[in-house]
């Protein structure tokens, strides 16, 4: 049986042998859609399949849930869910729009779920050679590795904690879109209220996809808000903000079931977090 720290050590190999995959591909690649209309390239789905042959040989009873691939068994890749307690959820490029423009603000998502719950997180930011990761019970760790060459080894990794809780209009605020708002409904169906949270807020920044909750775990943003995320975009979040003392739930306020949940605001805490989602849900009568 292996421990927390052993999963998160497997946790951080996989991002970096995915990097190894990705990397070459940047400023050089083709980009296709899916039925979605969505962009993929080569590289997201290699350096997903690298992941997934790495698990399978080393945790081979563990199931698998990517992006790229659906979901996989020990011994199929299938639709439904595995039979085992372990499942490891993968996002190969979080942020293919900007990977396809050039732009290194590309993140790599690896979580491990236990009975569906997330226990491991790495937020790799390959472009940027940045690293956010954190396992239950052991804080939220950051490595930087940008001004790393061959005579200056990595820095030590420092523990991260959010900022202190603020109210409203002392909060600094981002979101990665404005789908699924008032600007546009599409894609998704509820018209959120984010130019509300926009006005009222100190200061409101796009940011990009999942950096911007590595940002909030590294307390550099009070509140983060996604309001449409599929599985492998938020199960390496959760851990990574909870362990830097932060607040993770959906935008209808519930943290049971957060990996399913949809959509996502971590933050710094009440009472800037309750009043976040209240700022940005409908009006019911509307």
């Amino acid at each position: 049986m292996s421990t927390p720290s052993q999963f998160l050590d497997f946790a951080l190999h996989l991002a970096h042998r995915a990097e190894a995959t990705i990397l070459p591909y940047f400023n050089n690649h083709t980009v296709s859609f899916k039925s979605d209309g969505s962009e993929v390239t080569i590289a997201d789905k290699e350096g997903e399949r690298v992941m997934r042959e790495l698990i399978t040989q080393t945790f081979p009873n563990h199931s698998i849930l990517g992006e790229e691939f659906g979901e996989q068994t020990a011994t199929s890749t299938h639709s439904a869910p595995g039979s085992s307690s372990y499942r490891w959820v993968l996002d190969p490029i979080d942020g293919t729009a900007w990977f396809t423009l050039g732009v290194p603000l590309f993140g790599t998502l690896v979580a491990l779920l236990e009975d569906n719950e997330p226990i491991v997180g790495v937020i790799h930011l390959p472009g940027i050679g940045e690293t956010v990761y954190a396992a239950k019970g052991m804080g939220c760790w950051f490595q930087s590795r940008r001004t790393v060459s061959e005579e200056v080894s990595a820095p030590d990794p420092i523990r991260v904690k959010v900022r202190s809780p603020v109210t409203i209009e002392e909060a600094i605020a981002s979101t990665t879109g404005l789908h699924s708002t008032e600007i546009t409904h599409n894609p998704g169906e509820i018209p959120y209220r984010m130019p509300d949270l926009i006005r009222q807020v100190r200061k409101f920044r796009f940011c990009s996809d999942c950096n911007q909750h590595a940002l909030v775990a590294r307390g550099k943003l009070h509140v983060a808000v996604d309001t449409l995320m599929n599985p492998w975009d938020v199960a390496a979040l959760v851990p990574c903000v909870e362990e830097a003392g932060g607040t993770v739930t959906n935008l209808a306020g519930e943290r049971d079931n957060i990996v399913f949940g949809g959509s996502l605001i971590t933050s710094c805490g009440d009472p800037l977090h309750s009043e976040v989602i209240q700022i940005l849900t409908p009006d019911p009568a509307s």
